[in-house]
């Protein structure tokens, strides 16, 4: 019998009962839980499968054999033990203010203890906890288990509410240091088997773990890379009956729906080695519903990170090439946000590349490109006229066809709509370069088509280049100057060359913006031959 998708099911029992599709994770479990004694951290974005793994960590560990029958771990060496397990998912601790979360979180530590005939009798958080474990080692005399699934949940939900909010996140995380510092005290960690801590933030060491000194970072760990997330091979064999039932529908071959998926959904990447993952959220909807839509974006809208980036005037564009060194993925603090680093831990850039000690960094695929580059140009660009605003979508349309004069005129039709205030402080060269730059960019990308800004080429850098599978638009834009002038760069910096035996029509494409018209006043167009 074909089994289910699981889409709302996160239990991992519920899930090998009910029939569901499990992709089997269990031989990078074993791995990291088969050391006596292990405490480990992993950061992921939103929906990726984290709590998944801490209910099949719940379940190995409560020592239900039967769970696992068939999975890689059944055939392993691995000893079938029932041990007492802590878990704490904050997505239930309520940490509206740090008193609120105290008082959570004792109230959840007493809820661990009741079915064990345990009373906890500390009026202190801290000194409850370490209560929690000497009971709960002496009753069952077996190491006990520590899951906490969204542990930055009391810090992350009060980001982008002000001065008031950060304050309060500035508590919370104050408490969450001095309740996870009690994991490393002597009359606990003597009596734990295995810690698992997990959440979307990776806060720096100093910041809550400071006194978990031996706690492992398996984030950027290359044996994990895979951990979470569906890679190509599981997709295409836990996924086959859907596969073959889309490209029916679709009238296609399977392996152009492989394609699609791959281009729409496949490419976050975690680690310096090449491995790449499915959010599974993205394809257990898009087999459930057998459409490509932005189904991952549209669970959490990046609201605190648009804020950012307006109190920033960063330049957007930016993110298709950003180079990073290892020590920004650990850049988290509440005193000093870094745009990117909340961008890459919250999924929307990822790794692209690696190489002499630089990450290269840009968005992981259509879907999150396109829907967060729609979601930044509806909060940016501001004008009241919605029908006009939402014809930026038409953009795609106009190039596939090649209707270059269309295209044209519906950007200036936004540009012009856009009020005066917003062009005030542009006249300066290069701030009015990035501003036009800037919503040219936003309009074309949240269009859906495939746009690269800046690619690098053996000559240089272009501004834009736009793909399609049978042609591309290679886009130089000037302000105040002229399109023969564009036109000329890309010739001088042979841009182009590097579509040369891509088999696709080349474009070279010249635009001027005119300040003073607040428009396209120059634009030029012609086709180079393929060689």
């Amino acid at each position: 019998m074909k089994k289910f998708l699981p889409l709302a099911v996160q239990d991992f029992a519920e899930m090998i009962t009910g029939n569901f599709v499990y992709v089997d994770k269990t031989r990078q479990i074993y791995e990291m839980v088969r050391v006596p004694q292990a405490y480990c951290f992993l950061s992921r974005p939103r929906r990726f499968g984290k709590t998944l793994l801490a209910s099949t960590l719940k379940a190995l560990f409560e020592g239900r054999k039967e769970l696992f029958n068939g999975l890689w771990i059944e055939s392993s060496d691995w000893v079938w033990k029932t041990h007492p397990v802590v878990q704490i998912d904050f997505n239930g601790i309520d940490g509206s203010t740090a008193t609120t979360l105290e008082k959570s979180l004792s109230t959840r530590l007493n809820k661990i203890a009741a079915p064990h005939g345990i009373i906890l009798t500390s009026d202190i958080l801290t000194n409850c906890f370490v209560e929690l474990f000497v009971e709960l080692h002496k009753k069952h005399q077996e190491k006990i288990v520590v899951l906490v699934d969204e542990y930055d949940k009391p810090i992350n939900t009060h980001l982008g509410e002000g001065e008031t909010g950060l304050q309060i996140a500035k508590e919370n995380r104050d408490v969450l240091k001095k309740f996870f510092g009690v994991l490393k005290e002597a009359d606990v960690s003597a009596r734990l088997r295995f810690v698992f801590i997990t959440g979307v933030s990776k806060f720096s060491r100093v910041s809550i773990f400071s006194e978990l000194n031996n706690l492992q970072d398996l984030t950027m760990h290359a044996a994990y890379a895979d951990l979470l997330g569906y890679t190509q091979k599981e997709l295409e064999t836990y996924f086959a009956d859907w596969v073959e039932e889309f490209a029916r529908l679709r009238q296609t071959d399977t392996g152009e729906v492989l394609a699609l998926l791959r281009e729409w959904y496949n490419g976050h990447r975690f680690t310096k080695h090449e491995v790449q993952v499915y959010n599974p959220f993205s394809i257990l909807n898009v087999f459930s519903e057998y459409d490509f839509k932005n189904f991952w974006f549209e669970t959490g809208t990046p609201s605190f990170l648009v804020q950012l980036i307006k109190e920033k005037n960063y330049p957007i564009p930016n993110l298709e090439n950003l180079e990073v060194q290892e020590m920004f993925f650990s850049m988290y603090e509440l005193e000093n946000l870094r745009l990117e680093a909340l961008l890459f831990q919250s999924g929307y850039i990822t790794i692209h590349g690696y190489a002499r000690n630089f990450y290269r960094l840009g968005y992981p695929n259509q879907e999150v490109k396109t829907s967060f580059l729609s979601y930044i140009y509806n909060n940016l660009v501001d004008f009241s006229d919605t029908i006009l605003k939402a014809q930026y979508g038409r953009l795609h349309e106009y190039l596939e066809r090649e209707e270059v004069p269309a295209f044209i005129a519906t950007v200036n039709a936004i540009l012009a709509a856009i009020p005066y205030p917003q062009f005030q402080g542009q006249t300066a060269p290069a701030a009015s370069e990035q501003f036009y730059h800037t919503v040219f960019y936003l309009m074309l990308s949240a269009s859906g088509v495939l746009v690269r800004t800046e690619p690098l080429t053996a000559h240089g850098r272009v501004d834009i280049a736009v793909e399609f599978k049978d042609k591309v638009y290679v886009v130089e834009l000037k302000c105040n100057q002229s399109a023969d002038e564009a036109i000329r760069q890309i010739h001088e910096k042979r841009y182009h060359e590097s579509y040369f035996h891509s088999g696709r029509r080349i474009y070279l494409v010249g635009i001027n913006f005119n300040t003073q018209a607040r428009g396209i006043t120059d634009w030029k167009m012609e086709q180079v031959a393929d060689q």
